[in-house]
């Protein structure tokens, strides 16, 4: 059985050649039919010519589209394939990839379907359409104008990648600080430290994921090619059609072959100290501290079998779904519990919307702490947990959680009044109370 895809690529780029060649036929037959009318002949000796332009003119148009129908058509095609693997490829895995290896997988398969699309189906339709053309016409300044715009200019254009994903994902961190934390880093006056610092990180992107793009010297190989031909007295028609030519291939110095990124996992963040994992600890400090980073290092070292780092997204379904996912053979009596100690007062049928957007952030932070509730994991690791909920109900419910939990609770908080609600409290940097509640 042929590769799905593979028989459109091949008529994508059939279609686009003869596309191409359309356009610089109409180029060449127009300009030998403006200086053959200048000469003022009878109809009879233009009709052709008339006849060609508008032809070539209407065929250009009917092939570029079908082009762009075709080939895209492929791609697709291919993609759907392609992702399917992929997701096979992840089903059947015993280990779960880490969010960044995922990224990583998903960066690849859209970078192979894009290049696909932008880099090999215009390269090979330049190349057919140009040797057509270099054949035809036989002229030098040509053929060496071909040569280097079809292959040096492209091949010196062509980067390969670095491992982008590591940036991406520190611009990602920064930006949504800046986003949710904004009060806490303006009272600890970090927020234009911390502005600047993703200001940085977005140059250092941009500039690395930026394209050596040739197209000026494509440009001047272009037009020296046409002048060389000018001055060997070559037919204007011929000219003109050398340029239709190179309008082709000057696009192809700003192409780029981007190679995979790494899709093995990264390095653990490495800590230099970390909370003991017994009772209940609070990890505390200012914003941009570390304590997102500790408890994602943390997360990384244990075995899946012994804890669970509640996840925060909330699916477009309703609550019940929701929860659900903790547990599926939940009982209505567990799931009721879990709502209690949550103080979640959302009916099990509703529908949350997309993200979340129907229910409000405190109902939201409530509805991920019951389903870490229902999970009643061995180790639990929480983020802000209450944030979103006004300070009262948060203590409320966040001394609730942990008394419910049956092993080791690992919390990050910013709220003092909470470390009374501890067994131990990992400072990260001094946040200036040292003796509030029961410090280990």
């Amino acid at each position: 059985m042929g590769r799905p895809g593979g028989g459109g690529v091949k008529l994508a780029i059939l279609v686009g050649t003869l596309a191409e060649l359309a356009g610089v036929g109409l180029t060449a037959t127009a300009t030998w039919l403006v200086m053959r009318a200048a000469e003022h002949p009878p109809m009879h000796a233009l009709t052709v010519a008339i006849v060609a332009v508008r032809t070539l003119a209407l065929a250009k148009g009917a092939l570029r589209y079908l082009e762009r129908l075709t080939s895209h058509r492929a791609v697709l095609s291919e993609a759907v394939e392609l992702r399917g693997r992929v997701y096979d490829d992840l089903v059947e895995r015993r280990h779960v990839p880490s969010g960044t290896a995922l990224t990583r997988i998903v960066t690849n398969v859209d970078q192979h379907l894009d290049a696909k699309l932008r880099t090999t189906l215009p390269w090979v339709t330049a190349a057919l359409a140009g040797t057509t053309v270099a054949v035809v016409a036989a002229s030098l300044p040509l053929v060496i104008g071909l040569v280097i715009n079809l292959a040096l200019l492209p091949w010196l254009a062509t980067r390969t990648r670095e491992d982008l994903t590591p940036l991406r994902a520190r611009l990602t961190d920064q930006t949504t600080e800046l986003v949710h934390s904004r009060e806490e880093l303006i009272a600890h006056d970090l927020f234009e430290e911390k502005l600047q610092a993703a200001t940085r990180t977005a140059r250092a992107l941009s500039r690395r994921e930026r394209t050596r793009d040739l197209t000026p010297l494509a440009i001047a190989v272009q037009f020296g090619a046409a002048l060389l031909m000018l001055a060997q007295h070559e037919p204007a028609w011929l000219i003109m059609a050398a340029v239709a030519t190179f309008e082709i291939t000057v696009p192809l110095a700003a192409l780029t072959r981007p190679s995979p990124e790494p899709a093995d996992e990264p390095q653990p963040a490495e800590i230099s100290e970390t909370p003991a994992l017994q009772g209940k600890t609070a990890i505390v400090g200012p914003s941009g501290s570390g304590k997102t980073t500790l408890l994602n290092a943390i997360a990384r070292r244990l075995e899946p079998s012994r804890g669970a780092l509640a996840d925060a997204h909330v699916f477009h379904t309703t609550v019940r779904t929701n929860v659900l996912l903790a547990k599926p053979d939940a009982t209505r009596e567990e799931l009721d519990r879990a709502a209690r100690i949550t103080e979640l007062d959302l009916d099990w049928d509703r529908v949350v919307g997309e993200r979340g957007e129907e229910i409000s952030g405190g109902q939201r932070q409530r509805l991920i702490l019951t389903r870490t509730v229902l999970a009643n994991p061995e180790i639990v690791l929480l983020d802000e947990p209450t944030e979103g909920l006004d300070p009262q109900q948060a203590d409320r419910v966040l001394g609730k959680v942990l008394d419910d939990c049956r092993g080791t609770a690992l919390v990050v908080t910013h709220r003092e009044e909470q470390l009374a609600l501890f067994d131990h409290v990992h400072h990260r940097r001094p946040v200036g109370h040292e003796h509030v509640g029961r410090v280990g």
